[in-house]
C-alpha cells in the first residue's frame, strides 16, 4: 500500500497548521488537578512540575523513624547525667566515711579543738593512686587546726547540723573537685572574744574526680554502645513491619493491574483493611458508574450506525436506480456523483463508529482465543473483488500450524480489513498485495500479521503521523477518509500489540519501495504446546 488514508489537500496554509496544532497541556493539567480536587482552591490547581507527590511508605516511615532519630540524642544525654549520678553514689559514700572518721579525730585541748591524726589514717585518707585527695579541719574561730590551707569553704548559711554529712562540687588549684563537710560540736572549747563567734569545728574532705569520670564513662559505654547496634536492628524492624503493613495495597495494586480492561466486576471490599474499605467501596461505585456509561455509549452507538448507515445506503439505492432511467449526461454525471459520495460517507461512518469501539477500551469488549491465520484467510477473501476489479494481485501466506491470539475477533477483522482497504486505495493498478502471517524463529511468543505491497510507500518522515486521524499525505491521489492507520493503530493497542511501518523493497527492483505494515500481538500457546 502506497500510503495511509488520507484527506484532501488542506485548501490553506491555516488549515495544515490548524490540523497539525497540538494540544493545550496547560489546559488538560489544570482539568485534570480540578477533577482530582474539586474543592481546592484555585490557587492550589496551578501544575507544579517540581512538587511531586510523596509515597505512602515514605511518608510514613519518616513520621516513625524521625522521632526515633531525634530521641537518640536525647537518651544518650540523660544517659550520661544517669551515669554520673552512679558514678558519683559510692565515692561519695566514701568521702562521707572518710568525714566521720576525720571527725572522730578531733578532741578539745585546753579549750582549743586539736586534730589527733594517726600516721597510718593520714596515709589511709592521701592513699589515692587516680585521685588527689584533700581535707582541711577549721576550729571554732576559724583557725586552721589541720590539713591544707587553700580548701575554699562552704557558705555560713550552707554548713550542716553536727554530725550530718553534705557534699558540694567546686574548684581547688585549678582541679573540679568534690566536696565532704561536716561540723563537730565541741564541748569545753573557749570562745573568743565575741562569745557569739564560736561556731562548730568545719571538716572537709575532697578529691578529684577522675575516678568518677571514668567510671561514667564506662557506664556510657555500656548503654551507649548497643544502642549503635540496636539503632539500625530497630530501622530495620520498623522498615520490614512498615512493609508487611501496606502489603494489602500492593495485593490490591497488582489485583488491579492484573484485571483485563473489560473487567468493571467490583473490588472484593471484605478483603480489604478497614482504613481502605471507603477508597475500595467508592472505586466499585465508580466502577458500577463506568460500566452504565460504556453500556449507554455502546448502545448509541448501535444506534447511530444504524440511523446514519440506513439513509446513505438508501441514497445509494435512489441514485443507482436513478441512473438506470433516460436521463440526461448531466443529470447521469450528478447521480453517479451522488452515488459515489454516499458510498464515501457510509465507509466513513463505518470508519467512525470502529474508531469510537476502538478508542473505548473498557466497553466490555469479550476477548477470546482467535486462530488468527483462520481470520486473516476470512478477511482476504473478503477484499478478492475488490482487488480483482483494480486487476490487482491479492495473495495470502501462513505458516503451516495454526497461530492463535488472545482478541476481540471483530476488533481484529476491521483492523485488518483497513489495512487491506488501504493498500488496494493507494496501490496502482496491476499492482500486488500480501498478507502474511508469521513467527521468528528466535522469539515464538510473538505473532506478525503483515500487509505489504507495490505502491509508493510512506516517507519516513511521515510514519509518525499517518496514524493520527484523518491525517493525509499531501498529494497523494485516493478517496480514504484518513482513519484507517488511525483505528489499526487504536485496535493494536488495545490487544497491548506494537504497530510498525516500514518499506516493502521490490523483488524486482530494489530501489524502489512499497509500503510493510507490521502488527505484532502476543501469541497464545496450548499448556502442552507452549515451546
Amino acid at each position: 500500500m502506497a500510503s495511509p488514508a488520507s484527506t484532501e489537500p488542506r485548501a490553506s496554509k491555516q488549515h495544515a497548521e490548524a490540523g497539525a496544532a497540538a494540544p493545550d497541556v496547560d489546559s488538560d493539567a489544570r482539568r485534570d488537578a480540578r477533577y482530582a480536587n474539586p474543592f481546592a482552591p484555585p490557587d492550589e490547581l496551578e501544575p507544579d512540575d517540581e512538587a511531586h507527590p510523596r509515597s505512602l511508605f515514605g511518608e510514613i516511615l519518616d513520621w516513625m523513624l524521625a522521632p526515633l532519630l531525634l530521641l537518640w540524642p536525647m537518651s544518650i544525654a540523660v544517659t550520661y547525667l544517669v551515669a554520673k549520678s552512679i558514678a558519683n553514689g559510692p565515692f561519695d559514700r566514701a568521702l562521707e566515711a572518710d568525714a566521720y572518721v576525720l571527725a572522730r579525730q578531733i578532741q578539745p585541748v585546753n579549750g582549743v579543738a586539736e586534730l589527733r591524726l594517726p600516721d597510718a589514717t593520714r596515709d589511709f585518707l592521701r592513699a589515692d593512686n587516680v585521685d588527689s585527695v584533700f581535707f582541711q579541719v577549721l576550729g571554732a574561730r576559724g583557725e586552721l587546726v589541720g590539713g591544707d590551707r587553700d580548701m575554699p569553704l562552704p557558705h555560713d548559711d550552707d554548713r550542716p547540723q553536727p554530725g550530718i554529712v553534705e557534699f558540694r562540687d567546686d574548684v581547688l588549684r585549678g582541679n573540679d573537685i568534690r566536696v565532704a563537710y561536716t561540723t563537730v560540736d565541741l564541748p569545753g572549747l573557749a570562745p573568743g572574744r565575741d562569745p557569739d563567734s564560736r561556731q562548730p569545728v568545719l571538716v572537709q574532705v575532697a578529691e578529684t574526680l577522675d575516678k568518677r569520670s571514668q567510671l561514667a564513662n564506662d557506664i556510657i559505654k555500656g548503654v551507649i554502645l548497643p544502642q549503635f547496634v540496636i539503632l539500625p536492628l530497630a530501622i530495620i524492624l520498623v522498615w520490614f513491619g512498615l512493609s508487611r503493613g501496606l502489603a494489602p495495597l500492593h495485593a490490591l495494586q497488582s489485583n488491579i493491574r492484573a484485571r483485563r480492561p473489560d473487567d468493571l466486576s467490583p473490588l472484593e471490599a471484605g478483603r480489604a483493611p478497614p482504613e481502605i474499605a471507603p477508597l475500595v467501596a467508592s472505586f466499585n461505585d465508580l466502577l458500577t458508574r463506568l460500566e452504565q456509561n460504556m453500556e449507554f455509549q455502546k448502545r448509541f452507538i448501535a444506534d447511530a450506525a444504524h440511523q446514519m448507515k440506513t439513509p446513505l445506503a438508501g441514497l445509494r439505492m435512489q441514485a443507482e436506480l436513478a441512473m438506470r432511467q433516460d436521463v440526461s449526461a448531466e443529470v447521469q454525471r450528478s447521480l453517479e456523483q451522488i452515488a459515489t459520495s454516499s458510498e464515501h460517507a457510509a465507509r466513513l461512518v463505518t470508519q467512525l463508529l470502529a474508531l469510537a469501539r476502538a478508542e473505548n477500551r473498557a466497553t466490555g469488549q469479550i476477548f477470546t482465543r482467535i486462530e488468527l491465520t483462520a481470520l486473516a484467510r476470512l478477511a482476504v477473501r473478503d477484499w478478492v473483488q475488490a482487488a480483482l476489479a483494480k486487476g490487482m494481485d491479492l495473495g495470502y501466506e501462513e505458516p503451516p500450524y495454526p497461530v492463535d491470539v488472545d482478541g476481540n475477533v471483530v476488533m481484529l477483522r476491521e483492523m485488518l480489513s483497513n489495512l487491506i482497504d488501504n493498500a488496494i486505495r493507494y496501490t496502482p493498478a496491476g499492482g500486488r498485495i500480501t498478507v502474511r502471517v508469521r513467527t521468528d524463529e528466535g522469539d515464538l511468543d510473538l505473532v506478525h500479521l503483515e500487509v505489504e505491497d507495490t505502491g509508493l510507500g510512506i516517507p519516513a518522515a511521515e510514519r509518525e503521523r499517518v496514524v493520527e486521524r484523518f491525517y493525509r499525505i499531501l498529494g497523494r491521489e485516493g478517496d480514504g477518509s484518513g482513519l484507517g492507520l488511525a483505528i489499526v493503530k487504536e485496535i493494536t493497542a488495545m490487544h497491548g500489540g506494537t504497530l510498525a511501518i516500514e518499506d516493502h523493497v521490490y523483488q524486482d527492483s530494489p530501489r524502489r519501495a512499497g509500503t510493510l505494515v507490521r502488527v505484532s500481538l502476543q501469541r497464545v500457546f496450548p499448556a502442552r504446546d507452549k515451546p
